[in-house]
């Protein structure tokens, strides 16, 4: 169990994803980092390179959304993001659900989005962000399904912009869905709530509260 708030920067992927976010930012965001020794940055792709470039000779990985934050984006193009990210110098993905395919439930079609990702990703890391707040438990079940058969590693509860966030009972029932992580994300602000997450089965946080989390700081507003 963990007891101290620093064991959870192995947990964070510290995210900075607001559209009026800027350069400057990012640069901050990465500083803290590499100071709180966190597991990964999470920007969008405009900013990979440079991430990847104020990260240089530390251990923190460099994570790109796709698609983001709607999923609506052609498979094409969601691939050709990917494909651009990872030249950039993205080491993990985090990709949106066709939320149109999953609530008509056409998982087919939805799991070749995924798979078109998962292809041009070349073996990184890619998380399947399912926006759980709006599908239902079944639709939770099945997401994760097509998202395994896909070939994607990790599976993620939520952007932070649609819907509600992370819950308890969603990671749970993506835990005992998917064989492989579980990344909770959304509205993750306290010590408790990530402590909680991690209990459920989370191997992954998406927060933009890192710094609050492992100092035991009152986090702000935000992702």
């Amino acid at each position: 169990m963990i007891r101290d708030p620093k064991d959870l920067a192995a947990y964070i992927d510290h995210t900075l994803l607001k559209p009026e976010s800027t350069l400057d930012d990012i640069e901050r965001l990465c500083d803290e980092a590499r100071r709180y020794n966190f597991k990964a940055v999470c920007v969008n792709p405009i900013f990979v390179k440079r991430t990847r470039e104020f990260l240089a000779g530390s251990p923190v990985l460099t994570a790109s959304v796709i698609g983001f934050p709607l999923g609506t984006s052609l498979s094409e193009v969601k691939a050709h993001e990917t494909e651009k990210a990872i030249e950039d110098g993205a080491t993990e993905i985090d990709m949106v659900l066709r939320l149109d395919l999953a609530k008509a439930e056409q998982w087919a079609m939805a799991e070749k989005d995924i798979a078109a990702v998962v292809k041009a990703a070349a073996g990184h890391v890619v998380k399947v962000i399912l926006e759980t707040g709006l599908l239902s438990e079944r639709q939770i079940v099945e997401a994760c399904r097509i998202s395994e058969n896909a070939g994607a590693q990790f599976v993620k509860t939520a952007t932070g912009f649609l819907g509600r966030g992370a819950t308890v009972d969603d990671v749970r029932l993506m835990k005992k869905s998917f064989a492989f992580e579980v990344k909770a994300s959304g509205g993750i602000k306290t010590f408790e709530q990530a402590v909680a997450m991690i209990e459920a089965g989370a191997t992954r946080l998406g927060t933009s509260s890192g710094v609050a989390l492992v100092t035991g700081s009152v986090a702000g507003g935000g992702y």
